[in-house]
């Protein structure tokens, strides 16, 4: 059998191994597909594997021989599932592979905003140490997350470990779906909820206005959770003291996103999953599942909810 993968070059650039797939069949990578290239490079193989890359009902019934898909990530909104089922195919995700990666980031970007480590080193870096007649200096205020509180929307795997880590800084936990009020008036609120028809741009004006004055806002989440034009002008204003996203609405991130280019918004490019520690468990579980189904089994076939 063959195994093509159509966009690696995210999960593995180079630093990783895809040993445990080559053990299993002949497999075929390719960096990045572009989309008309997708039934080419595909051809006659049974399986095949992608990140970002739209299958949609027209690239199965251009591959007959294609019997499996797996995605490299836990979201698969970009494979046409009911065509799927129509057609046999069995399709397999990377369940919460990144739970303890995004926790961390979350903390990275909320301990940035608080305490300006990047700041301050260009700083001493500049000389202002060196210079200064005072044994220490700050070029902001720092901010002690203890006695501050959290709002948490989207209580889920890594919505319980970002709680976790929040209680032992001495944080108060809101957690939305249980008090939304207490959620949305909190110092911090961090997003970790699923993008839906229903929630797409939640955090709007309407939403923001019901905000404590002065909060700050974290989204390691999805990027059109956001009203991005919104949260810029709540950024502007000062409603909001801070933001800090680690996704946008358009990745990679548009010329003229509107969060761009304020000095209150930190911006990092959807890397909190990506330590090598959580992609080496994406490479590990795309073999595991493949065996999986090779044996008659179902791990992680989401082609059967």
């Amino acid at each position: 059998m063959k195994i093509v993968i159509l966009d690696g070059y995210t999960v593995n650039p180079g630093d990783l191994s895809w040993e445990a797939l080559e053990n299993i069949c002949d497999v075929t990578v390719y960096d990045k597909t572009p989309a008309d290239k997708i039934v080419e490079r595909t051809g006659d193989a049974e399986i095949l594997m992608t990140s970002k890359n739209f299958i949609t009902r027209e690239v199965m019934e251009a591959c007959p021989n294609l019997k499996y898909i797996g995605s490299l990530a836990t979201g698969y909104n970009n494979i046409d599932i009911a065509a799927a089922k129509d057609m046999g195919i069995a399709v397999t995700n990377i369940p919460a592979y990144s739970t303890d990666s995004v926790a961390q980031h979350v903390f990275a970007l909320i301990l940035e905003l608080c305490n300006y480590v990047a700041l301050h080193n260009d700083s001493v870096q500049k000389g202002n140490w060196t210079n200064c007649e005072h044994f220490c200096y700050w070029e902001k205020p720092m901010v002690l997350l203890k006695g501050k509180s959290l709002g948490i929307v989207g209580y889920g795997q890594i919505g319980r470990i970002v709680a976790e880590i929040a209680e032992v800084f001495g944080m108060t936990v809101n957690v939305y779906s249980r008090d939304r009020e207490a959620a949305v008036k909190s110092d911090f609120l961090s997003l970790h909820c699923p993008l839906t028809t229903e929630n797409a741009k939640m955090i709007n004006k309407e939403f923001i206005e019901e905000m404590k004055d002065g909060a700050v806002l974290i989204n390691t989440a999805r990027g059109g959770l956001l009203n991005e034009q919104d949260v810029a002008e709540a950024l502007r204003s000062g409603k909001l003291a801070a933001a800090a996203v680690d996704v946008a609405s358009v990745e990679p991130i548009a010329a003229d996103n509107p969060l761009l280019g304020l000095e209150n918004c930190i911006i990092t490019p959807h890397i909190a999953w990506s330590p090598e520690e959580m992609r080496m468990i994406i490479c590990e579980t795309l073999a595991t599942n493949l065996q999986s189904w090779l044996s008659g089994g179902t791990q992680n076939r989401v082609d059967l909810l």
